[in-house]
């Protein structure tokens, strides 16, 4: 990524969603004013590009994307008068509580939950529609027409741009951190940048700090921080120069970043101080436990179950089985034998899951059953599309079965 590219991101993470909401306020319209900022971010991705970035970055943008809301009324023969009489355009002000309301709004539960993650994106971190579909795979033309379908929802249902009342906060607040969550895995999973010019991970850990540090009495949210922060400190070795996969357990610890894995420590303490535990902060204490040992073998695995069978109690669902048993079988030969029992007991509800079949292809190799190992494998192989994980089963199915931990 180009100096111009890190502005520009590092601009748009910063103005996009108050800039959504500050025009939804002075327009009375939440479609123009979405609209207006994302012609505005595509004309800096030529302009700063071509040209350079603008000495007043921030100041650029909030012009641009206010001559476009303009433009759009006058075009649209709506507001005529409201369109020739406003105000000369105002210095921009950062807005944490507009980026939080925006995205309680975005995340409203009359929303698809599909388009949810697509409307977050796009209004409150300001990626491109190209951008989203790219980093989802998905056809262009399908995610713009999901993405229209939930501004018309916002309008018809007239959701307002504000943080919910308190005796709404904590049910809204689940939403809102499930698709920062999902933001960060589609990003972390990606050898190759999946918007090309954005690091959507980073976007991901950005906005959790963002939720965190607006609601400072919200413990998950502070654990949600941690989390995401432990695990994007291990990027840099998450994959080889040729963009192959390196598991956890094989990974160039030196490469971890320090930094961030001090500041996940501190999120998670944070978050701990105010007493009220969930799945966020058990999944964040977890990683700090992988973060902060000096190798694999040397990793606290009895302290990881026993905080897996914390996290059973606010999750327990399939998948935290599933890493439960992965951990267990850490333990000895006569662990990984009950783990795999476990594991086995999962086949059903985890049948489309690849995960399930690389883990159960370790657990089998590790017990010598090769040739079920590599049938598992193959399962596994068959059910993902990530290039990167592609490339790594066929690897193992060359040599040995997928080891748990990414």
């Amino acid at each position: 990524m180009t100096s111009t590219d890190r502005l520009l991101a590092q601009t748009l993470r910063e103005e996009a969603g108050p800039l959504v909401a500050s025009l939804s306020r002075r327009f009375g319209d939440f479609d123009v004013a979405e609209e207006a900022v994302q012609s505005a971010v595509a004309e800096a991705l030529t302009s700063w590009r071509r040209d350079g970035p603008p000495s007043r970055p921030a100041a650029w943008l909030h012009t641009a994307a206010s001559r476009n809301a303009m433009d759009a009324l006058r075009r649209r023969d709506r507001q005529r008068a409201l369109a020739t009489r406003v105000d000369p355009p105002a210095e921009p002000r950062t807005g944490t509580d507009d980026r939080l309301a925006l995205l309680f709004a975005c995340c409203h539960p009359a929303l698809a939950p599909e388009a949810r993650l697509a409307l977050t994106l796009r209004a409150v971190v300001g990626l491109t529609t190209p951008q989203i579909a790219r980093a989802f795979l998905v056809n262009e033309t399908t995610l713009a027409q999901r993405i229209v379908r939930a501004k018309r929802k916002i309008v018809s249902a007239n959701i307002a741009l504000t943080v919910p009342p308190d005796r709404e906060l904590t049910e809204r607040l689940t939403d809102v951190l499930a698709v920062v969550y999902v933001m960060f895995n589609e990003g972390f999973v990606s050898s190759s940048g999946p918007t090309q010019d954005r690091d959507l991970a980073a976007d991901a850990v950005w906005l959790a700090g963002v939720v965190a540090t607006s609601l400072p009495r919200e413990a998950e949210a502070w654990g949600l921080a941690a989390l995401l922060t432990l695990q994007h400190a291990r990027s840099s070795a998450r994959f080889d120069e040729a963009g192959g996969l390196v598991l956890l357990r094989d990974q160039d610890r030196s490469l971890w970043d320090g930094d961030a894995i001090a500041e996940g420590d501190r999120l998670l303490e944070r978050a701990a101080a105010l007493r009220s535990p969930g799945r966020y902060q058990l999944q964040a204490a977890i990683a700090a436990v992988h973060a902060t040992a000096p190798s694999w073998a040397d990793t606290d695995w009895l302290q990881i179950v026993t905080l897996y069978e914390l996290l059973l109690e606010h999750d327990p669902s399939p998948v935290t089985r599933l890493n439960r048993a992965v951990a267990v079988a850490q333990l000895g030969r006569r662990q990984a034998e009950a783990a795999l029992a476990d594991v086995e007991a999962l086949a059903e509800p985890l049948a489309a899951y690849h995960l399930f079949h690389a883990a159960r292809a370790e657990l089998l190799t590790s017990l010598g059953r090769d040739a079920e190992a590599a049938r598992a494998n193959r399962q596994a192989l068959a059910l993902t599309s990530n290039d990167a994980e592609r490339r790594l089963l066929t690897q193992r199915l060359h040599s040995r079965a997928l080891e748990d931990g990414t």
